[in-house]
C-alpha cells in the first residue's frame, strides 16, 4: 500500500510538471506561428545532416528554401556539401503540382501535391507542430550570445516512422533555429537554419519547373 501511495504521488507530480511545461511550450510555439503567418514569402539557407552512429553514416548537405506559406508554394534547392557545387536536386511546388528534379540523372518527376498531411511540405515546415503533435518544454541553453528554447514534439500517431522532433527556437527572434528528428531506424536528421529572410522579392516562376531551361531533361509524369 505504501508503495502504491508513493507511486500515485509521483505520478501526480509528473502530470502537474508536464502540464506546466506543456503550457510553456504552447506559448512559445504560438509566438513562432503568429510571426511566421504574417509573412507572404520567406527564404532560408539551411544545412541538413543525416547521422546514424550504428551504421557509421554521417552526411551533410546545404540547401535553400523559398516558400509562400499561404499559397502552399515552395522551392527547395539542395547543393550537396557546398553551394559552390551548384544545385544537385530541386523540389518545387505551385500548390497543385510538385516537381522533383535530379541533376545527376537529368530527370524530373512530376506528381500531384500530397494534401493528406503525410507528405513533406516545406511551405509549412515552420508550423509543422500545429496538428498531430504533443509538445513539452525541455528548457533553454545559450550558444554564443543567443538563447535557444528547446521543445520536444512527439507524434500523436505512434505508427509514424519518427518518434521525436526536438526544436530549438531563438528566444529573441521567436524563430525556429533547428529541428532534430529521431526515427525508429536509428537515423537522426538535423536541419539547421543559417539565415532567414522576410518577404524577399520572388516571382511566380520560382514555383514551377521550366523544362526548356534543362536541355534534354527526361520528364517522368507520375500523376
Amino acid at each position: 500500500m505504501k508503495k502504491l501511495i508513493i507511486f500515485s504521488i509521483a505520478l501526480l507530480s509528473a502530470t502537474a510538471t508536464f502540464a506546466q511545461k506543456d503550457a510553456d511550450a504552447k506559448a512559445i510555439l504560438s509566438k513562432v506561428s503568429a510571426k511566421y503567418k504574417t509573412l507572404e514569402t520567406v527564404k532560408t539557407d539551411f544545412s541538413f545532416t543525416l547521422d546514424n552512429p550504428q551504421a557509421g553514416v554521417k552526411e551533410t548537405q546545404t540547401g535553400t528554401l523559398i516558400a509562400r506559406p499561404k499559397q502552399n508554394k515552395f522551392k527547395v534547392s539542395l547543393y550537396g556539401t557546398d553551394a559552390k557545387n551548384g544545385t544537385q536536386q530541386e523540389i518545387i511546388s505551385d500548390g497543385k503540382t510538385q516537381w522533383t528534379y535530379l541533376k545527376k540523372d537529368n530527370e524530373v518527376q512530376v506528381n500531384n501535391v500530397d494534401n493528406s498531411g503525410e507528405g513533406l511540405n516545406p511551405a509549412k515546415i515552420f508550423t509543422i507542430y500545429e496538428k498531430g503533435y504533443k509538445y513539452l518544454y525541455a528548457g533553454q541553453k545559450k550558444i554564443g550570445n543567443s538563447i535557444y528554447q528547446e521543445i520536444d514534439l512527439t507524434p500523436e500517431d505512434d505508427k509514424k516512422q519518427f518518434f521525436k522532433v526536438r526544436l530549438e527556437i531563438d528566444k529573441a527572434k521567436s524563430q525556429i533555429y533547428s529541428a532534430l528528428i529521431f526515427d525508429k531506424n536509428g537515423n537522426r536528421y538535423n536541419y539547421v537554419v543559417k539565415n532567414f529572410t522576410h518577404n524577399p522579392p520572388v516571382t511566380d516562376a520560382a514555383f514551377s519547373f521550366d523544362a526548356k531551361a534543362h536541355k534534354g531533361v527526361e520528364v517522368v509524369d507520375l500523376r
